[in-house]
């Protein structure tokens, strides 16, 4: 786990608006979950709809990225898949089988 209590982000806060740095409080994962450290991020096409205000109802403020490089930090209860310290991918959301909701 990080021994940080806040990580950096860059925060988009309304649609058309300059993205801003700020402290957000390190996320802690849940069971099932790994702690990421994103080492690359790629912003897709739904984030740039969220930033010209083209979709309803944006989660803000909001984290841009999700398709990311990273090192797994930490793990949640039950999460066996990934060993800490293991590089992973994380890939675009196409669908899913809802075992994790």
């Amino acid at each position: 786990m990080s021994h940080h209590t806040a990580m950096r982000a860059m925060l988009l806060d309304a649609p058309g608006r300059p993205l801003r740095e700020d402290a957000v409080p390190d996320p802690r994962p849940a069971t099932g979950e790994v702690l990421l450290r994103v080492h690359a991020c790629g912003v897709c096409r739904t984030d740039l709809h969220v930033v010209d205000g083209e979709l309803e109802h944006p989660k803000l403020p909001l984290i841009l990225g999700h398709e990311i490089v990273a090192t797994v930090l930490g793990k949640g209860p039950s999460a066996s898949r990934f060993a800490t310290g293991t590089r992973v991918g994380v890939h675009w959301l196409g669908w899913s089988c809802g075992e994790c909701f």
